[in-house]
This record gives C-alpha cells, sequence and structure tokens, in this order.
C-alpha cells in the first residue's frame, strides 16, 4: 500500500527576495536556506539564475552546503536558462530544474506568438533538456488558470511524459477570482 506524504516546498528565496526595496544579500539567503532545512522543507527553491544578480551565486552556495532538501533553481522555457540552472546546481545533492512556460491565452498573446503544437513541443523539448541534467524536474504552466483545459492537459501530459517528477498548477496572477479573466 502507497504511504501518502505531504511534500513542503518553499520559494521565499525565488519569490521573497525579489522585492524591489529588499534583496537578500548571499550571506542571508544562505542563512535562510540553512534554517529551511532545519524546519523540514522537502524543497527549497533557492532562486532564479538567469534573473536578478546574485542568484546564481547564492543558489551555488546553497547548493553545495544545504544538502538534506532537493534545491530547485528557476528556468524559464528557454536552453540557456536550463543550462544556467543546471550550471547553479552542480554541487547539489538532490538537484531539481523547475521549467516554466507561460501558457496562458492572454500571455500567449502578449509573449509567445506560438501555436497550440509549439508550445507542445516547447514544453517536450525543455522538461526533455531539463530531464538529461538532471534527476528532478517540475513543471509549471505560467498563468495556468488562464490557460484553455484542453491546452493544460496537453502541456501536463508532454511534461510528465517528458520525465517531469512534478507538475505545478498555480494561479500565478491572481486571475482566477476575477470571472472574466479565467479560463474556467
Amino acid at each position: 500500500m502507497a504511504t501518502e506524504r505531504l511534500i513542503v516546498l518553499d520559494t521565499t528565496l525565488r519569490d521573497g527576495c525579489h522585492c524591489l526595496d529588499a534583496p537578500l544579500p548571499p550571506g542571508d539567503r544562505l542563512a535562510i536556506a540553512r534554517e529551511l532545512a532545519l524546519l523540514g522543507v522537502d524543497v527549497i527553491e533557492a532562486g532564479y539564475p538567469a534573473g536578478p544578480a546574485g542568484d546564481m551565486e547564492s543558489i551555488a552556495a546553497i547548493a553545495a552546503e544545504v544538502t538534506k532538501p532537493s534545491i530547485a533553481a528557476l528556468a524559464a522555457a528557454r536552453p540557456a536558462e536550463i543550462d544556467a540552472a543546471a550550471r547553479a546546481l552542480e554541487k547539489a545533492a538532490r538537484p531539481r530544474i523547475h521549467v516554466f512556460l507561460p501558457t496562458g491565452s492572454a500571455r500567449r498573446e502578449r509573449n509567445l506568438q506560438e501555436a497550440r503544437a509549439a508550445l507542445v513541443r516547447q514544453t517536450r523539448e525543455t522538461v526533455a533538456r531539463a530531464r538529461r541534467l538532471v534527476d528532478d524536474v517540475e513543471f509549471s504552466p505560467f498563468d495556468a488558470t488562464r490557460t484553455e483545459e484542453g491546452l493544460l492537459a496537453e502541456l501536463l501530459t508532454a511534461a510528465i511524459e517528458e520525465g517531469a517528477k512534478t507538475v505545478n498548477i498555480s494561479d500565478t496572477l491572481g486571475c482566477s477570482a476575477c470571472p472574466r479573466n479565467s479560463a474556467f
């Protein structure tokens, strides 16, 4: 019989560290990661290597020292970002790459002038690339609540088929509470 287990994933070092007026220095980020590990957090999303200055170095320092939880790095569904995440996690005992792809209809019109087949292909290619670099891959359709249900299901299926161990279906922009903005 399978035992159910709650997995605690913390994004403080990714989301919480990017406040405009309160960036955390690398030493503080490492101290927070140590405390999260002591609390028993299963996955620490340590940052976005292709994002703000200092994230790459902070992630690498956390990955080298904090060994019990999985250490995750965020990457857009682009080869260069996935490779940067893998470099940041080189010394991690349990590395995880979290690949995200803008999929909501509003985001797609502005950011990704791609057809449905192209989104599925990009999901497959980038999750497979991340999976070749690490054993643990997470996939998030950015703006999932405004992604057409059929497309969302197709993207999640593609990600799982390519080796994603975790799929993250979140209301990225907080739009699901606004009926006129929701796909559901």
